[in-house]
């Protein structure tokens, strides 16, 4: 299957309350009503990524789909793909395996029961993982996950059983066949848009966002055949209307790049992973396997 030039993947994370429950740990109606928005803001952008021929991924936590089936299924039968995004948003690395096996069984079966889907894929809230999610992830038959940060415009193969301390050089587990498409917080729009006292400032100009994302855009557009720009969005922060108009702005400038397709990341986890079968892959990138690293001084 031949890449395209550049995959655009446009990336919503549904987290509707379940953020500010499960990694905010707020007991605040007020706080917590700033998920219920995600209500509002679903339905405004469905209709725009429709009428620019987008079709995304929506990272959904099992609680979400609980509260909202009928969005969900909106966003299913519109075309997009559905990830799995935990259960209420919580960091996989406060449970021991078990604990993580059931959240990982709680979201599949939400989903299922909201709208009939088996994700293929996975993104960790919070891009938070424990030592054993690589491992689990298998496990369960995933082919891609979404939550590491050690590349920005290419897809990698994950390695799971990798171990650190302060007093060792670091050690390289095995690498899988599990597909990472990584992330970064800067092509997120929670540092930049969200408030929340104490933790983050927020209320950045869109118009300052929109010249970061579309910088990243253009060069690796530029510079990077065959990758991918994976742009990572809250429904109920980027649906308000001075972001989503700059929203639009952004995709219409991608949408008239030469040799740019929007897909999910499903479509481009299976594309990448057939041109790049997983022995050639550790032959040519010998640093993320760690063959050379050395093990003990």
């Amino acid at each position: 299957m031949a890449l395209p030039v550049l995959t655009a993947c446009i990336t919503f994370d549904f987290d509707a309350m379940s953020s500010w429950i499960g990694s905010v740990k707020s007991n605040n109606p007020s706080m917590i009503s700033r998920g219920e928005y995600a209500a509002v803001a679903v339905p405004r952008l469905l209709p725009l990524l429709k009428r620019l021929g987008v079709t995304a991924t929506f990272a959904i936590p099992g609680h979400t789909a609980c509260a909202f089936p009928d969005l969900v299924k909106a966003i299913r039968d519109a075309g997009h793909e559905i990830c799995h995004h935990g259960w209420v948003h919580e960091n996989p690395a406060s449970f021991d395996r078990a604990g993580e096996k059931r959240l990982l069984d709680r979201g599949l079966e939400a989903l299922h029961r909201a709208a009939g889907v088996r994700p293929q894929g996975y993104r960790s809230p919070a891009w938070d993982l424990s030592p054993v999610s690589v491992e689990l992830l298998l496990e369960y038959g995933f082919v891609y996950d979404s939550s590491c940060m050690a590349h920005d415009f290419y897809g990698y193969y994950l390695r799971q059983g990798d171990r650190w301390s302060l007093d060792e050089p670091y050690q390289f587990g095995k690498i899988t066949e599990l597909v990472e498409l990584p992330v970064t917080w800067g092509l997120d729009d929670f540092p930049a848009f969200e408030f929340v006292l104490g933790f983050n400032q927020g209320y950045a100009a869109p118009s300052q966002v929109e010249e970061i994302w579309q910088g990243d855009f253009d060069y690796a557009l530029k510079n990077c055949p065959g990758g991918f720009f994976n742009l990572t969005l809250h429904p109920e922060f980027i649906a308000r209307g001075h972001r989503i108009t700059m929203l639009e702005r952004l995709i219409r400038h991608m949408a008239d790049q030469r040799g740019v397709h929007f897909g999910t990341l499903g479509e481009y986890a299976a594309g990448w992973k057939q041109a790049n079968p997983l022995e050639q892959w550790v032959r040519a990138n010998p640093a993320q396997t760690g063959v050379n690293s050395i093990r003990a001084l």
